[in-house]
């Protein structure tokens, strides 16, 4: 009988004991500094990101995997007679997606099928646990990315950045915001839309304040969420989304908070001290 494997791109941020449980394949992206390309946690990791950020006071890039990497990861699965189901980071943010069908082209037809999440870190490992369980229900590798593409539009994420400076240093804040919005102590909130990295929301204030207000926010809308699994993703913020953690599973009904740490997406972009909510939507509800 033939087994699907799942793949997820380094992105997805899935922990390494789902790795293992679910044996979930991972193909790392890679970190650029300059000329030298770094596979995403397995030759740099997020303190090796933040270290080198302080030293040059430059950002590095992200770069996708190539056909080939995919190829190689791939290939030995499909020669063992697996199906291959590849969860890809969100394609409106990386040739990661294309890169992955054009290696699908490559190998027998039909062995690997390649979905799009348009999601990001903890949004990503949502879809990759759903699938995780559809294929030890038995269902076949289509069934299941026709699953994963109805259920990824009912994918929330909110990410609060703890400061502005990660996204100055990336040019999506000019000087004048910079310095008003550090005076100000202003912490934008970003979600994804329609596989699109947006600035929704702000708070102002001490860190503390801000997480309450996130999680304000979620506790008013929780009739909205399935509440089998809530991902909350921190990068050098463990003390919050601890916090987070303990203050949903005593004052609501979650069966399961999963605290993940956030890899080189959330580390690049947003910064350290970040923290993020990821929860799907119920059927029929707007956030």
């Amino acid at each position: 009988m033939t087994q699907v494997k799942i793949f997820a791109d380094s992105i997805s941020d899935v922990p390494e004991s789902w790795m293992n449980q679910y044996d979930i394949g991972v193909v790392p992206l890679y970190v650029v500094f300059g000329e030298t390309a770094y596979k995403d946690k397995l030759e740099i990791t997020t303190t090796d990101i933040y270290r080198r950020v302080d030293e040059s006071g430059e950002l590095p890039r992200t770069s996708a995997p190539s056909p080939a990497d995919f190829i190689a990861a791939f290939s030995p699965w499909i020669e063992r007679g697996d199906t291959i189901l590849f969860i890809s980071m969100s394609s409106k943010l990386s040739s990661t997606y294309q890169n992955a069908l054009i290696a699908a082209d490559e190998l027998p037809e039909g062995r690997v099928v390649v979905v799009d999440s348009l999601n990001v870190s903890g949004g990503v490992a949502l879809l990759v646990m759903k699938a995780a369980q559809a294929v030890k229900a038995g269902l076949p590798a289509s069934e299941i990315a026709v699953m994963l593409e109805e259920l990824r539009d009912r994918v929330e994420i909110e990410v609060l950045v703890d400061s502005l400076d990660y996204l100055h240093k990336g040019g999506r804040v000019s000087n004048v915001q910079h310095m008003i919005g550090s005076l100000l102590k202003i912490r934008p909130v970003l979600r994804i839309k329609e596989g699109f990295v947006i600035s929704a929301d702000k708070y102002r204030g001490k860190t503390e304040k801000a997480v309450e207000r996130m999680l304000q926010n979620f506790t008013d809308n929780i009739h909205k969420v399935d509440r089998e699994l809530i991902i909350v993703a921190q990068t050098l913020a463990e003390k919050a989304a601890d916090y987070i953690k303990t203050t949903l599973m005593e004052k609501t009904d979650v069966r399961e908070v999963a605290v993940i740490e956030g890899g080189c997406a959330i580390s690049c972009h947003c910064g350290p001290r970040t923290v993020a909510i990821m929860y799907l939507r119920k059927h029929g509800y707007s956030m």
